[in-house]
């Protein structure tokens, strides 16, 4: 069952809302007649379940620590039958990427809150809670300043921050039946959610499929690069691709060879023992090349 990312400033509310998101659900289960529902078990994962201090956002080898200790918990309970809320500052973009992957990987639906508490009622909460002794929370000057900075705001419209749900500070709760409703669904009918193409192994079939492989990426990259050469200067485009369904949407930067070999290395390494048909490789390669541009 679904992944809830929790996403917003230091000292937001943002556990608020997770634990109110937490009896929520847990009472919608119990109250559930249906076997599908009343099986499922919540998760609430933030740094305190964890043993993670706050003194984690002073450098950033312990930061990237204290991520892969949250990621590694949401995999180990990460399954069809379970809630997942992740109550973390969930800043950086990549990150929500690479949970939203994990919950793709298990076929479970993902969602993002962001709690919109503005900078400074957020500022004034973490002010309070540093000259509360008997508070548990609170972030130094310095590190609150350095996370309101660096906070990459969730986009409801890319499909890892989809579907997107902001709390306003003034709202009594969360729009609870509408989290619901979006990863649990109606009747427990929960939207069947697919693996990408790219990440399901299947032992390969076809004759000459590691030359189709190796040729059709080969002639992308090309296609790509040659666009590139024709438009110097432009920021982004689109790219496209001969007898090809979808675009490839390139990202701000010119990407250069070397970074698109790179990638293309990768996915034929991924996909060398697939069964993808030949008439796919060419679509997957390309939802492969514009998932690693919106990730980079």
């Amino acid at each position: 069952m679904p992944l809830i990312i929790i996403s917003g400033y230091p000292s937001s509310g943002k556990t608020h809302r997770s634990l109110q998101l937490v009896d929520f659900f847990r009472k919608r289960i119990q109250d559930s007649s249906d076997p599908k529902i009343s099986r499922l078990k919540v998760h609430h994962i933030n740094n305190q379940s964890l043993g993670l201090s706050r003194d984690v956002y002073h450098s950033a080898r312990p930061e990237k620590d204290a991520r892969a200790t949250e990621s590694s918990a949401i995999k180990r309970v990460l399954t069809r039958d379970d809630v997942v809320i992740a109550d973390g500052l969930n800043y950086i973009k990549g990150f929500r990427y690479q949970l939203y992957c994990e919950a793709k990987a298990v076929q479970t639906p993902s969602c993002v809150v962001r709690v919109g508490t503005p900078i400074e009622k957020c500022r004034q909460i973490n002010k309070e809670l540093l000259e509360d002794p008997a508070a548990d929370g609170g972030y130094v000057d310095e590190d609150f300043e350095n996370l309101v900075f660096r906070y990459e705001e969730p986009n409801g419209m890319t499909r890892w921050d989809s579907p997107l749900f902001v709390v306003a500070y003034e709202d009594d709760t969360p729009p609870l039946d509408q989290i619901w409703d979006a990863m649990v669904g109606n009747d427990g009918k929960a939207k069947v959610v697919r693996p990408n193409a790219a990440t399901v192994l299947k032992p390969a079939t076809e004759q000459n499929y590691l030359y189709e492989l190796d040729k059709t990426t080969s002639d992308i990259v090309s296609h790509i690069t040659t666009w590139q050469k024709d438009h110097p200067g432009e920021d982004g485009g689109e790219v496209n691709v001969p007898d090809a369904e979808h675009t490839v949407d390139l990202p701000a930067s010119a990407v250069s060879l070397p970074q698109l070999q790179r990638i293309r290395r990768q996915f034929i390494t991924l996909n060398r023992s697939h069964n993808l048909s030949k008439a796919r490789i060419r679509e997957t390669f390309i939802d492969y090349l514009n998932d690693m541009f919106q990730n980079a």
